[in-house]
């Protein structure tokens, strides 16, 4: 029985390295000899009561001992406490009835004292629970009480600890054991054995040709390497198993005596290296082979304002060219121009740096393109990440997520998208691999097993399966699969334990890797990915290097490395050297290259600050056609441009968009104020210019999605991520006489006696961008909310879930309650219809259908009997609020170059006279009129400008609050929607908050006009008022008849 029980913990250390914990728990319940505490506790604090039971059954009944009637007491007696505090007593009195009746017999007083808490309305009433606080906490006590009693009882002795093993033991066994004694017993044994399965004996095939050359054989791994060798197929398959040891003495003898294999010679106008022909093995027709295809031609120099750090190209704009310097500086080049640098940002702010670090010298590590081109992403020295949307019909990047990423440098990003979700993956100077959200800057996994710094990431797709690969500065190569396991499928030792980077083919079938060690002793290998051993070693890469040798692969055909002053080239399917370039001198010793997509273009870092441009015949030709075409497109844009704004459209009489010649008016009497430098802005530049108060908050969370103040105006509510609603209320004071909220004192932060949070039942993971919604009744009682589950009522004043409506998908987008009857209210849904739902009636009555994409704006007009949405397909729509039949659309005028963001929303907001309402969009504030749906103002951003995050109008509509998605909040006049003030985030922040802290949203004050709340980007939320010297903002000129916005 002994071996027998070896061999069952060495499968169940197999599944736990593979990850199948479900069937390592199944089998440790089935032959009772491991009992696992972690899972044990993860089933008591998730209060999954009936698993727990089941779990601990498999190693113990109720009645074996006087341990486990104390264990079972305790569960059995917390899910009975848990079902009165949700107020279940038919269930609790179940319970009592048939999971409690047992302990009757050796307890009846304690029995009977449990039946009289059910006649109790709190059971923390009877005195001997008046500590039990919340469910929380008390799962917490009972788990540390039963760890005692299991370390007690007889039937857990020896049960608990697993037996010490070596790593992936089963794995050596099955390697070191059966596979290599099969081997030996070959007719033939090949030096690199082809093991596919374990189901038959292995046997190696004869050799077709005995007199194959030996420099025509294909590369072998050094022989001091195992067989059955490394490395990743166990990621996607059972079909082998490996070992998980990288074998460091890959590298064969001809590398480590290879030093440089060239000699120096000129050819042509490149002053090439190439290869003397006394190399042995060297391909003779592969000089030839090179002028083809690869880029050989300077076809331009950039000239960079600081060091080049890292470039990426664009990878469908081949002539655009990202670069990343030691200043902290982004540049975006277009390189078809000879001197075209079309965008610049120094993109991390002093404010930031002297936050974290006296030493504000940061630096570029990595820049990356997403793999469509649409964003980017930026990883610098000091421990931040921005990501970067990219508009490209107007060559301008926009700043849409900054966050902290690691303690530290971060070292390199990624980019993938499991399940369609685009996730940006980081790796820093803390060991650790993270996982971030695109469209929220949410943590989604966290990765640690590294033992020294994590130097590069390779993100990567086998079919539907996503995957990471990730190296560090001690030679550790690990795998990832994107899951909350926070283990590594795979973890390896890369060949001579270099700090190096992994790479895919452009066709994603062929992996590469190089680096360099401490010792200065470089490598650069092709893997074989269905076996798992090195494939490949490419030979003449320098013993001294000075720095880690970084290299490219060019579409499929050639691996190019930047070694000893030169760049070094290799055929894929060629060991050998096939030739070095120079291309014109002023190469550092290990200079940085970066093909284009389809290879035809070749970026390389030189002296200077500079970037040399190589080209190829197609490369070539694209750099001129792309010159011409933006000649050309320049003259006929400025042609165009008059026009890019109006001109036909199909309407009926009931779907009217503005007519052009009104839009051709309004645009000329509507041209938006700059943003930067007018002189109608007064800026704040001095906290003393305003007032404002962060809310106090111990609850642990980030972004504030939605924000609104209670009708009173003496409560603030904020829906913030995982569905957590905060409810900060103001009372009456010496210093705050109103009871209003104020700047001038500290609300409270309400919460229950348990705990327990206000919370929105949450979606699938794989349910992609939620768009969460709130809307509170007018008597500020309840608040309708969903974070893309299902729609809950709840009552704010109670804190207490009154009830859950409508199934979760499709997710509800936005909500809003009618201002008459709060017993009527209209969802916007996910797939773009409004349900109409009678809370009294407790159905959907109506559904109305007349957008094309979800619903981002609702708003009821109570005096015209009219409901107003907004979509993501930028169509505005009014119903007729008494037969729910719609009356009339509109189209949003929006310039054709705006590409839409997965959240992008357009946001609706009537005037208090009802005549008029507020359109609020990523690039325009525009007010329309509610009868006939014309827009008769409209204030539009600059390409150059940060886009609309949000906005709403203040109490007495003259003013419009506007957040910008940089930060700045912009106060418009909304008699003429000219900017008046612009306050950058510096003046309502405290002086300690980094500068990836930002606002959201904005929420005006119900009765104070010159007051409005912001919500930020890390879950808190700041209230802001003007100077107490001023004690508003500044009159804006009013038109004679009340904002008359058709004059």
């Amino acid at each position: 029985m002994s071996l027998s029980k070896d061999l069952i913990f060495l499968i169940l250390q197999f599944c736990n390295e593979e990850n199948l914990t479900k069937t390592a728990h199944m089998l440790g319940q089935e032959t009772g000899l491991f009992f696992d505490i972690e899972h044990f506790e993860a089933l008591v604090l998730s209060g999954n009561w009936d698993e727990t039971e089941n779990y601990i059954s498999s190693f113990t009944g109720v009645n074996d001992n006087k341990y486990s009637l104390k264990m079972y007491f305790e569960i059995r007696k917390q899910k009975f406490l848990e079902t009165l505090d949700r107020q279940d007593h038919r269930t609790a009195l179940d319970i009592l009835w048939k999971d409690l009746k047992v302990f009757a017999e050796s307890n009846e007083e304690l029995y009977r004292e449990m039946a009289q808490l059910l006649t109790l309305d709190d059971f923390r009433e009877y005195a001997p629970l008046a500590l039990y606080g919340d469910i929380i906490c008390a799962r917490k006590r009972m788990m540390k009480e039963l760890k005692v009693v299991i370390e007690s009882s007889p039937q857990f002795q020896g049960r608990v600890k697993f037996p010490e093993l070596d790593k992936a033991r089963l794995r050596r066994l099955i390697n070191q054991r059966y596979l290599n004694w099969q081997h030996i017993q070959c007719e033939n044994p090949q030096p690199e054995p082809e093991i596919k399965t374990l189901f038959r004996d292995h046997k190696c095939p004869k050799p077709e040709d005995q007199s194959v050359k030996l420099s025509e054989q294909r590369p072998r791994p050094s022989k001091t390497i195992p067989v059955a060798k490394l490395a990743f197929p166990q990621m996607f398959s059972n079909s082998s198993i490996v070992t998980d040891d990288m074998g460091s003495a890959t590298t064969s003898k001809a590398v480590q005596d290879s030093g440089n294999l060239y000699d120096v010679s000129s050819r042509g106008d490149m002053n090439k290296k190439v290869l003397s022909t006394t190399v042995a093995g060297q391909n003779q027709d592969a000089s030839s082979d090179l002028s083809d295809d690869f880029p050989n031609v300077v076809a331009r120099v950039l000239n960079i304002d600081h060091s080049p750090t890292t470039m990426d190209f664009h990878p469908i704009q081949q002539t655009l060219l990202l670069v990343g310097d030691s200043f902290g500086g982004i540049e975006l080049w277009n390189v078809s121009s000879r001197n075209c640098m079309i965008w610049k940002v120094k993109a991390a702010s002093y404010a930031f740096l002297e936050s974290i670090t006296e030493d504000l010298h940061i630096s570029v590590n990595r820049i990356l393109w997403s793999s469509d081109g649409c964003f980017f992403g930026v990883a610098y020295s000091k421990s931040i990440v921005q990501l970067y949307y990219y508009h490209n019909n107007n060559n301008h990047a926009e700043k849409y997520l900054e966050f902290e990423a690691h303690s530290g440098s971060v070292n390199d990003l990624a980019f993938s998208k499991p399940d369609n979700q685009l996730f940006v993956i980081t790796c820093g100077e803390d060991k650790l691999v993270k996982v971030w959200s695109t469209v929220t800057g949410a943590i989604q996994y966290t990765f640690e097993g590294h033992g020294a710094p994590v130097y590069s990431l390779c993100a990567h797709q086998k079919e539907d399966i996503h995957f990471i690969f990730s190296t560090s500065t001690n030679g550790e190569i690990k795998a990832w699969l994107f899951e909350n396991s926070g283990r590594p499928r795979v973890s390896y030792e890369a060949p001579g334990h270099c700090c190096m980077r992994m790479l895919y083919s452009a066709d994603g079938k062929r992996l590469f890797s190089c680096g360099t060690n401490k010792d200065g002793d470089s490598h650069i290998v092709e893997w074989d990915e269905t076996e798992g051993y090195i494939a490949r070693t490419y030979l003449g890469l320098s013993r001294f290097s000075l720095g880690v040798v970084q290299f490219d692969i060019s579409s499929n055909k050639y691996v190019a490395a930047g070694d000893s002053h030169v760049i070094k080239v290799w055929n894929v399917n060629d060991p050998q050297l096939l030739t070095a370039v120079d291309i014109g001198g002023d190469l550092p010793a290990s200079p940085y290259i970066r093909f284009s997509k389809q290879g035809s273009l070749l970026a390389v870092f030189v002296d200077h600050s500079r970037i040399k441009i190589l080209a190829n015949y197609c490369g070539c030709f694209l750099l001129q056609a792309s010159l011409d075409a933006s000649r050309y497109l320049s003259d006929s844009i400025r042609k165009l441009a008059s026009y890019s704004l109006g001109g036909p459209s199909n309407t009926s009489s009931t779907d009217r968009i503005v007519p052009q010649e009104k839009t051709v008016d309004n645009l000329a009497s509507m041209q938006p104020h700059k943003i930067l430098g007018n002189q109608s802005i007064t800026k704040v530049i001095q906290v003393s210019q305003c007032q404002s108060l962060r809310l106090p908050s111990d609850v642990r969370k980030y972004r504030v999605w939605r924000l609104m103040y209670t009708h009173a105006g003496n409560t603030l509510l904020a829906l913030v991520a995982d569905g957590i609603h905060l409810l900060w209320k103001w009372s009456k004071s010496g210093s705050n006489l109103t009871g209003q909220a104020t700047t001038k004192c500290t609300p409270q932060l309400w919460q229950p006696r348990s705990g327990v949070l206000l919370t929105n039942s949450l979606p699938r993971s794989d349910a992609g961008a939620i768009s969460p919604c709130v809307a509170l009744t007018k008597n500020d009682s309840y608040a309708i909310s969903a974070s893309g589950g299902a729609v809950s009522i709840f009552n704010i004043t109670m804190f207490k879930k009154m009830k859950s409506m409508m199934p979760p998908i499709p997710a509800a987008t936005c909500i809003t309650c009618h201002p008459s009857d709060n017993n009527v209210i209209a969802i916007g849904m996910d797939d773009s219809t409004i349900n109409v739902y009678s809370v009294r009636l407790d159905m959907v009555t109506n559904m109305l259908k007349g957008h094309s994409k979800r619903i981002t704006g609702l708003s009821f007009s109570n005096i015209r009997n009219v409901l107003v949405s907004s979509g993501a397909d930028s169509q505005i729509v009014a119903w007729d609020s008494t037969n729910w039949e719609r009356k009339r659309s509109t189209m949003l005028q929006i310039s054709p170059d705006w590409l839409p963001t997965e959240l992008s929303e357009t946001f609706i907001q009537f005037h208090r006279d009802e005549k008029h309402f507020l359109v609020v969009h990523e690039t325009q504030i525009a007010i329309y009129e509610t009868t006939k749906l014309e827009c008769v103002k409209q204030w539009i951003i600059k390409n150059l400008c940060a886009r609309i995050s949000h906005a709403t109008f203040s109490c007495d509509n003259q003013w419009i609050y506007v957040v910008m998605k940089d930060g700045v909040v912009l106060i418009l006049s909304a008699s003429d929607l000219s900017p008046k003030y612009e306050i950058d985030p510096s003046t309502f922040l405290p002086s300690d908050f980094s500068s990836y802290v930002f606002p959201l949203v904005v929420a005006a004050h119900p009765k104070n006009p010159n007051q409005f709340a912001l919500g930020l980007n890390d879950g808190g939320v700041v209230v802001v008022e003007p100077p107490e010297s001023d004690g508003r903002w500044l009159t804006p000129p009013q038109d004679d008849d009340n904002n008359d916005y058709t004059k």
